[in-house]
């Protein structure tokens, strides 16, 4: 009795982009996401608590430097809050970007022995750093209780600024993932993209510090709603100058969604070379 034959070759047009596949493989991205939260964290001294150290420090630093020497304002909420609501979805996406440009080319191990698709590379890198995620909110529910800042009714939209987070940090994800294969350099490049992305959010600083007719070139970076609509959404009540993200919210998820489906192209076009090159 003959065995049937599956061949494997590489999809054309937008049907070929099979993104039904990643649930067909969700068993596969939860083993790669268990692994890379073991991984992250083994034989280290402090090991989890890396995770609320590094916040911690951070936001002091910040505090002393733009709250109390530069008299940065913040509205009627303390700077520390003000400064790691703000902090908080930024680290993520920084976090997962920088895990998912490297992802690809650190798994050349499986890549070039096995086939699967291989965007759960990158998408298994983005749902890792939530549990990071989790962790540094815990925190930040813990100093809101310290400091007594309540939440606004408006945090039931909190999880639509975290899933645009997400999409944010895939989107960029991809596209450096991808490239990375053949472009080592960009192992280089990202913590620098990083680094200016970093300065042009306003984390560390009001939006309203930045000229009005100015202003509305921060939407152009994805993560100016997402932290406008984080503070928004849990901070609202206390910031006169935090406002519902209506401008920049649209203009990030427009742009978001751009970036994100022209990087699954890419990503889904190149992928067929991912294993001659790597």
């Amino acid at each position: 009795m003959s065995r049937p034959v599956v061949i494997i070759e590489p999809g054309k047009g937008l049907a070929g982009m099979r993104l039904g596949a990643l649930w067909e493989h969700r068993e596969l991205l939860y083993f790669l996401v268990w692994r890379d939260i073991k991984v992250r964290y083994k034989q280290t001294l402090l090991g989890i608590l890396w995770i609320v150290l590094q916040p911690i420090v951070t936001v002091a630093i910040f505090s002393v430097v733009f709250g109390y020497l530069l008299n940065v304002p913040s509205g009627d909420v303390p700077y520390p809050i003000f400064v790691y609501s703000g902090l908080l979805p930024w680290t993520y996406f920084a976090t997962s970007v920088t895990r998912s440009s490297g992802s690809v080319v650190g798994s050349s191990h499986l890549i070039t022995k096995v086939y699967f698709p291989r965007l759960v590379i990158p998408v298994g890198s983005v749902l890792s750093s939530l549990v990071d995620f989790a962790i540094s909110f815990g925190v930040l529910l813990v100093m809101m209780v310290v400091y007594q800042v309540k939440p606004t009714p408006a945090v039931v939209f909190l999880p639509a600024f975290i899933l645009l987070a997400m999409l944010a940090a895939l989107a960029c994800g991809l596209w450096l993932s991808a490239l990375n294969v053949r472009f080592r350099d960009v192992t280089y490049m990202t913590p620098f993209l990083i680094q200016m992305g970093f300065y042009l959010t306003p984390i560390i600083y009001p939006s309203t510090l930045i000229p009005e007719p100015f202003r509305y070139l921060l939407g152009l970076n994805p993560m100016t709603g997402v932290v406008a609509g984080f503070r928004w959404a849990l901070l609202g009540g206390y910031l006169a100058d935090v406002q519902p993200p209506g401008e920049l919210f649209p203009i990030s998820i427009a742009i978001t969604l751009f970036v994100l489906l022209s990087g699954v192209v890419f990503f889904r076009t190149t992928e067929r070379s991912f294993a001659d090159v790597i």
